[in-house]
């Protein structure tokens, strides 16, 4: 096998992930949230334009415990 598939290449470098996520996110017109350790406990929402926010976040799910709808309320736009 001399060519590897684009899944064997996305597994070995698994740190991309996020990048995907956010790509995914933008190309279906969804902002895009993720956590870091720096936000203490808050989440960062980075909008297809470009702009960020720190956000507190608040997923509502059905009766099935599936996710239904995000509901985020901003606390400081970053830079």
């Amino acid at each position: 096998m001399g060519a590897s598939s684009v899944v064997d290449r996305l597994l070995k470098n698994m740190g991309n992930m996020h990048e995907l996520g956010r790509q995914r996110a933008f190309e279906l017109g969804n902002p895009f949230y993720a956590q870091f350790a720096e936000d203490g406990g808050l989440w960062r929402k980075e909008l297809p334009s470009g702009e960020k926010f720190l956000v507190s976040l608040e997923v509502i799910t059905d009766e099935n415990d599936m996710p239904v709808e995000v509901k985020d309320t901003i606390i400081k736009k970053l830079d």
